[in-house]
C-alpha cells in the first residue's frame, strides 16, 4: 500500500506527537490508542493556549 506523507503543521510539538502516532505498530492496540490520547491532549493544549 502506497503511503501518503504526513504534511507538517510548522508546530513541532503537534508535529512530533503525528510522527509518534504514525510510528505507532499497528498490532499493538494499546500502544495506538496512547499515541493518539498523546495526540489528542497536544491538540487540547495547543488550541487552549489560543484561547488564552
Amino acid at each position: 500500500m502506497t503511503q501518503i506523507p504526513r504534511p507538517e503543521t510548522g508546530d513541532i510539538v503537534i508535529d512530533a506527537a503525528l510522527a509518534d502516532f504514525e510510528q505507532a505498530d499497528d498490532g499493538d492496540l494499546d500502544g495506538v490508542i496512547a499515541a493518539a490520547e498523546r495526540v489528542h491532549e497536544t491538540l487540547r493544549g495547543r488550541l487552549a493556549d489560543l484561547h488564552g
